[in-house]
This record gives structure tokens, C-alpha cells and sequence, in this order.
């Protein structure tokens, strides 16, 4: 009975010894595969210098080559290989992250959302409301609606001039001459006006005449266009393509903010899902996780979002109680005859009951905006 008792102490002592060697080589394996990540990260900060791709494949190949050749057993071959692809993939993986940390546009622990102005106002410090018609049409038009919005207190408004549509038989706007319109009913009704811009061609051309350029969802991925607003000297909103990711999107703000323009402003437009109860789907979680992501302003147009009027009020809440900073709604004195989007625009007598429907916060801006427009 004593023998078996020694000959367990034995082998327990034995294990524990294994166990000892084992652990002394796993922390040699994690000061290794750090420094390996220090060295990969040097790698990563020369390639960006030199403007190498960052993932090579046939330098990942020669790699396993090499280890394989090298490899004493007792691990085969397959494993090495599977070994290893998994630590260089966990490089690269750190590689990106770093990368996408040292975006511009990220938001670093503690730091606030940027404040963007456009003239004398101001995006991202308290809620703002933009509205006005999908499409410029005619001057009573704009007046009308100009009119009105200031008269609510809502200081910025929309007007398309150059319209992407769908169809090339659709209404493609009035080009230059709504351009002006939209102009004239903004000066005189002392509003910043928000406009797309669709082609690099006519950016100087907008810039000249709008308070702040809109890049549309379908341009969200128009590299080109967006090296071209970030010359352009004006404040930038930035709308999310209808399929693009969240990363996607913000790498499309980082070419205008790396291009020299930092005055951005992102929009939550609605994404292309199976449902067909609305024009698209509003995806109310990118709020709190873009702001969380970067300091950008972040806001919500809920008419192209929803495609329809009559959900718009609870989308506008919503939004805001997920944190957007303010929301984009199309406005139109009579929907019925709009030459665009007729079933998402509200008149102005519902638009003015949606504002009235909205959180405390939005309304004291609005008393306090048509408090400063009557001292004016």
C-alpha cells in the first residue's frame, strides 16, 4: 500500500514539473508573438510610407514554406501550417485595427463630438431640423417653404437642384437655376441651405451658391467626388450608401477630412433590406455606434428612410433618443404635386405638428432659434 502511495507523490510531483515546463514556454511564446506584432506593426508604418500593400499572399506563402522545410516534428506538416496561418492572420488583424484607430475621424476615449458649423450655425451641439423640398421646382415654391420653416424656428433647408434618380425619365432637377432658387429663398429668409452635389464637375458650382454640400448615398463610394468636396471650402453632409457598412462609410468621411476638410457631418438614410413596407430600413443602432466609433456629428433623414409620411414622426423620436443630433425631413406645400418623392413629403402644416411632437430639447431650440430670428 506505501509503494503505490510513493508512486503516486511521484507521478504527481512529475506532472506538476510538466506543467511548470509548460507554462515557462507559453510565456515564452507570448513575448515572442509580441514582439513579432511590434515588428509587424514597423512593417505596416514602412509600408504605408513606401505605399505597399499591406497583404502580400506570396509573402505569406513563402513564410509557411520556409517554416515547413524547418519543422523537427512532432507536429506535422498540415499543423504547422495551420498553426501559423492563424498567427499570421491574427497579424494582419492587428495591423488593420491600428489602422482603422488611426483614422482621423475615430473618436479617442473622452474626446467630444466635433462641432461643425456652417456660417453662423452650428451642427453637432444641440439638435438641429433640416427640411425643405426633395426638389427645387419654382420660386413660390421655395418661398413658400422658406417661409415657413423660418417661421418655426428650423434654420436650415433642403432643396435638390441636381437630382440621381433611378430612372432616366424621371424629373432630374432644375440644375443651376434651382440652385439659385434655393439661394435666393434662404438669403431672404436668413436660412443655411443644404444641397447635393452629384458630379466633380459642378462641385466649384454648388460650393459657390450653398452653405453646406450633401453627398448622396449613391455617391457615397465616389472616390473621386469626395477628393473634390474636400477642396471645395464648404461643410460637408456625408449620406451612408443604402448597402454600405459603417466602416465603409467612415472611410468615405476620412477621404473629406484627410483631404484637408474636417467639417463633416454624417447621415442615417435607411439601408436596403427585404422589407417592402418602406423604401428602406432605418437602421437605428448605426446612431449610437457611429457616435461611439468617431466624433463626427451624426443625423437621420427619415424621409428617404421611411418612403412614405405617415411614420415619420416616431422615426424622428426615435432617432433622437438614440442620440442623433438632428434629423433631415422633406417638407412641400402641396406632396400631391411634387415632381419627386411625393409619398415621403410632408405639408407644412404636418411638419409643424411632427415638430411639435418632438423631445423637449429639440423644442427649446426651436424657441430659442425663433427667439434670435425675431431680434434679427
Amino acid at each position: 500500500m506505501t509503494d503505490k502511495k510513493d508512486k503516486s507523490i511521484q507521478e504527481d510531483i512529475s506532472l506538476e514539473g510538466l506543467r511548470r515546463r509548460i507554462n515557462s514556454v507559453n510565456h515564452e511564446l507570448l513575448l515572442l508573438l509580441n514582439k513579432r506584432a511590434e515588428i509587424v506593426q514597423q512593417v505596416r508604418e514602412y509600408k504605408e510610407r513606401n505605399a505597399i500593400e499591406i497583404f502580400i499572399p506570396s509573402r505569406e506563402k513563402e513564410m509557411l514554406d520556409s517554416l515547413v522545410e524547418a519543422n523537427p516534428g512532432p507536429f506535422s506538416d498540415d499543423m504547422i501550417r495551420h498553426l501559423f496561418r492563424e498567427i499570421f492572420q491574427a497579424s494582419l488583424r492587428h495591423m488593420q485595427r491600428n489602422k482603422e484607430e488611426s483614422l482621423r475621424v475615430a473618436r479617442k476615449p473622452g474626446e467630444p463630438t466635433d462641432v461643425i458649423p456652417v456660417g453662423d450655425r452650428e451642427v453637432g451641439r444641440e439638435p438641429i431640423v433640416i427640411a425643405g423640398p426633395c426638389a427645387v421646382e419654382d420660386e413660390a415654391q421655395m418661398d413658400r417653404v422658406a417661409s415657413r420653416l423660418a417661421e418655426l424656428g428650423v434654420t436650415f433647408m433642403r432643396g435638390g437642384a441636381f437630382k440621381p434618380r433611378t430612372s432616366p425619365y424621371s424629373f432630374q432637377g432644375l440644375g443651376k437655376e434651382g440652385l439659385l432658387l434655393l439661394e435666393a429663398a434662404g438669403k431672404r429668409h436668413g436660412l443655411k441651405t443644404v444641397t447635393e452635389v452629384v458630379d466633380t464637375r459642378t462641385v466649384d458650382l454648388v460650393a459657390a451658391h450653398a452653405d453646406m454640400l450633401q453627398v448622396g448615398s449613391r455617391n457615397q463610394l465616389n472616390y473621386e467626388l469626395l477628393k473634390a468636396v474636400a477642396q471645395a471650402g464648404k461643410p460637408v453632409l456625408l449620406k451612408r450608401g443604402f448597402a454600405a457598412t459603417l466602416d465603409e462609410l467612415l472611410r468615405a468621411a476620412e477621404y473629406i477630412v484627410a483631404g484637408g476638410n474636417e467639417n463633416v457631418v454624417l447621415c442615417e438614410r435607411g439601408i436596403r433590406t427585404f422589407a417592402r413596407e418602406t423604401r428602406n430600413t432605418l437602421d437605428i443602432t448605426a446612431i449610437p455606434l457611429l457616435r461611439e466609433m468617431c466624433r463626427l456629428p451624426v443625423i437621420v433623414d427619415i424621409s428617404h428612410a421611411a418612403g412614405r409620411r405617415d411614420i415619420l414622426p416616431s422615426l424622428a423620436r426615435a432617432s433622437l433618443a438614440a442620440g442623433a443630433d438632428g434629423i433631415m425631413v422633406e417638407v412641400h406645400p402641396n406632396p400631391g404635386l411634387a415632381r419627386s418623392d411625393a409619398e415621403q413629403q410632408l405639408d407644412l402644416d404636418q411638419f409643424e405638428r411632427l415638430l411639435d411632437g418632438l423631445t423637449p430639447d429639440l423644442l427649446s431650440l426651436r424657441t430659442r432659434t425663433a427667439a434670435r430670428s425675431v431680434e434679427r
